[in-house]
This record gives structure tokens, sequence and C-alpha cells, in this order.
């Protein structure tokens, strides 16, 4: 859990990935990839196979949701935009880090004893609330936070019950901890690992990262939604907690490869590693962009469960990480062993484990 803490804890706003494609570019050198960064901030990875017939593009994207300064109160506080899908119920007294330089900051609202009686019965719209980081004057705000700063949670992480973690951006650090082990193999194939920016704010980097890649396969490596939770019906529950590792069918951006879905599917069964289906068909990631990149690329989605998705204290299993980590493996190494596999899912045929 060590790589995946230590990109937890760095701050990665959407359109701001510089600090974790710097940690990642680092790690994925030392696996002996050959490292290349294009025009859009994507960091693209490729591990040469030994005998390379086919490109298998895995993708995570590096970015995660947060805020940039709009604005400024006369007496300091800072005015706010959310960057990507935040519930903004959630907002009022989360501890955010502002700037470059990292300024501790909260998120405040005017008091609930100030409140009128119809005000306290409506949920607090973010225009209505700053961010206080303890400035007297506009002046001292503007200068120690300029227009256009972008403002991450801050948030530790923890480790605790049976095998949970608690910490912000496990949407879509777990995929960009996951893709880093997989550089550390050798593979028959080429193996482009592309770890994508802007993914929270319109799939942004991997339309570029797949364009240019021109894969024959991509697997995205996500952090999903998990709704296994009280007030939520069993049968619209998305994930569970804990079942292993999330394959979607479809989702709102992407109708996955059959083939490939079926292949992941029984390689994870034939392998004793825990898998369920995603059982909802909201969201999207950045499959949506890469299998309509060029003439089409056949695609699929393996993700982790995260329960409160998009806010501070996302939590997850570190069983589930340790399935999808291992049916990723496992799946690059039924390609590995047999290219023939890729060529007959990319034709549109079955592939038999």
């Amino acid at each position: 859990m060590v790589l995946l803490k230590d990109l937890t804890l760095l701050n990665g706003v959407s359109g701001n990935e510089d600090a974790v494609r710097n940690y990642i570019k680092e790690r994925a050198a030392a696996s002996g990839a050959k490292i290349s960064i294009d025009s859009i901030g994507n960091l693209i990875a490729l591990k040469p196979g030994k005998k390379p017939k086919f490109k298998v593009m895995l993708s995570a994207h590096m970015d995660e949701v947060g805020f940039m300064v709009t604005g400024y109160g006369e007496n300091g506080t800072l005015k706010f935009k959310n960057i990507g899908g935040i519930d903004e119920r959630i907002l009022p007294g989360k501890r955010v880090l502002v700037g470059s330089s990292a300024i501790p900051g909260v998120i405040g609202c005017k008091p609930i004893h100030m409140q009128e009686r119809d005000e306290r019965g409506n949920n607090i719209k973010l225009k209505s609330m700053y961010i206080d980081i303890g400035a007297d004057k506009k002046e001292e705000a503007e200068k120690a936070a300029p227009p256009g700063d972008y403002i991450a949670f801050h948030s530790e992480f923890t480790e605790f019950g049976d095998g949970c973690v608690k910490a912000k951006a496990l949407d879509d650090r777990v995929g960009c901890a996951i893709m880093l082990e997989m550089l550390s193999r050798q593979f028959e194939f080429d193996l482009y690992a592309c770890f994508t920016v802007q993914e929270e704010i319109g799939l942004r980097g991997s339309e570029v990262a797949a364009y240019c890649v021109n894969p024959d396969i991509a697997l995205v490596i996500e952090g999903t939604t998990c709704s296994d939770v009280p007030g939520v019906e069993k049968q619209e529950y998305s994930t569970i907690l804990g079942k292993g590792a999330a394959l979607a069918i479809m989702d709102r951006t992407a109708y996955y490869d059959r083939n490939l879905v079926r292949f992941i599917h029984e390689a994870a069964i034939k392998n004793n590693i825990k898998i369920q289906y995603k059982q909802t068909a909201t969201g999207g990631n950045d499959a949506g962009k890469i299998q309509r990149s060029r003439s089409g690329v056949k695609v699929a989605a393996l993700s982790v469960p995260c329960r409160y998705i998009h806010s501070p204290v996302s939590m997850m299993s570190k069983w589930d990480f340790d399935a999808c980590r291992d049916i990723v493996g496992c799946v690059l190494g039924e390609f590995s062993e047999n290219q023939g596999m890729i060529e007959s899912i990319k034709q549109g045929g079955q592939a038999n484990v």
C-alpha cells in the first residue's frame, strides 16, 4: 500500500497533474519503460515486448476532482468553483490545500445559528460557500492565492477496519498504482501504460493518448462507485465492497467489448480471483474516448469499488485492490503467452482462456 499511499497524498486536480506525473515518471522510468509526455500532459510509458505483434494499452487517469479560486470576499475569504463532479452537501467544514504552496484552508458557510428557519431545511449551495485561509483582508487573500489557483482536498491516507483504506483521489490513483506494478513485468507484446489527464472534466487526455498509441486492445483501470450502504436497496447496488474487482458491461460513455469482458471474467474465475460485475450503467471513464479513437478500439474496464467517491474520504478494500491488480496481471499474462488471443478479440471473435 506504500505506492498507493504516496499517490493519494499528491495533489493533482484536473489540469494540474504535475506532481502526480513527476512521481509516476520517476518510477516508470526505473522499470525500464520508455517515457514520453504529449502536448496535453499525458504520460505514456512504453514497455517494449520481447516479440511484439500487438499493442496493448492500459489507461488510468492521474487527475482528481477539486476546486479553483475565482474571487475574494472583502474579509479575506476565497470564492471558488468546483472542478469535476462533487456533491455540494459534503463540503462545509472540509479541509483543503490552496495553490502550489498548499495553503491550509477550510470550506465555510453561514453558521447554522445565523440561518433562518427555512434555510436550515435546504442544502447549502456551493455559491454560498467560501474558503477561509485565515486572511483578514481581500488584498492579503489575493496575494496568497491568485485567481486560477487550484484547490485540493486535504485528507490523510488511513488504514482501518477489516482491510479498509480511507483516502482522497482513490479515483483513480488505484489505477495508476496498478499500472506502475504492471510496468515491472515483461510481456511479449508492446505494453503502453497511459497515465492520462483531465478525465474528470470530459475524458480529454485519453482521447489524445489513444489516437497517439493506436492500440489493438485497451483496458481501463479505475476506481468506481460502490453503493452498498444504508438507504440503498440491494438491487440498486453498483458494486459491493470486498467482493472483488468490478467488471463493467456498459456505462454512460462506453459499451464494452463482450468478448473481451467474457475473457477477463473467465480468466479471473480460472485463477480463483474475486470478481463481480458492475450492476449499474451510470458514470463513465476514459474508455468512452478510447473506444471511438481512429477506426475503433476493443475496450474493457476493470475497477476497484470505492465508497464515497469524489470526496476526501473515499474508501476501498485492500482485497479488492489486490484482486484488480491480480486480474490485470493475469489477463496480460494470458495475452503474452498467446498473442493470437489479441488478434481473435480484435477481429470480433472469442478467445478461450
